[in-house]
């Protein structure tokens, strides 16, 4: 399980498709802590770290993930989120999130405003329309947010000089696809909600 809190980010280094699958090697500042079979999230993507070398780390994503997510689209020296599982102990800083996208979105608004940025992005899944609120929990590719503003088939979120230089949000322009994780709580709630009709 994650949090949203980004630690990181990690650089694409190379990619390599093997059968139907992608693996690829980011470098990053915590790659030499990482251990064999870890958990690590990558632009909000769960993954197994399958092999560590010089500062690098290497993971695979199968034809599902690359579906589901924007890793396929992903292009050398391109930056991704990391975040390590969260600790028993930790804090809970962000929200639940499972490192399980639902779908992506797209970027269809951004600007800045005097010192913060507001972003505007697209969702297409009918199914996942009712999962916003406002004021709400979203996770983009990997980063905890609250929602601003959501409408039918759009929403808006606000984030801080922090956030912005400290992300990969610094690298989102129009037309650029995101990963969406949606409230898990929203989404029980929808699922007994679906079940009672």
């Amino acid at each position: 399980m994650f949090t949203g809190i980004i630690e990181k980010t990690g650089k694409l280094v190379s990619k390599a498709e093997s059968g139907s699958n992608i693996d690829f090697w980011f470098q990053s500042e915590i790659s030499n802590e990482l251990k064999i079979d870890q958990s690590l999230a990558h632009n909000g993507v769960c993954l197994t770290v399958v092999e560590l070398k010089d500062g690098q780390h290497r993971v695979t994503a199968i034809a599902e993930t690359l579906e589901k997510t924007n890793l396929g689209e992903l292009g050398e020296n391109q930056l991704v989120n990391l975040e390590r599982c969260m600790p028993v102990n930790g804090r809970f800083d962000g929200h639940i999130v499972q490192g399980h996208v639902d779908e992506t979105g797209i970027c269809i608004e951004r600007k800045e405003t005097e010192g913060s940025w507001y972003f505007k992005f697209r969702i297409t899944n009918a199914n996942n329309k009712g999962l916003l609120v406002n004021k709400g929990s979203i996770c983009i590719n990997g980063v905890s947010l609250t929602v601003v503003e959501a409408k039918v088939d759009w929403f808006s979120i606000a984030i801080i000089p922090y956030t912005y230089n400290f992300t990969n949000f610094n690298e989102i322009e129009i037309g650029t696809k995101i990963n969406l994780e949606f409230d898990i709580l929203g989404k029980y709630v929808q699922k007994q909600l679906d079940l009672r009709s």
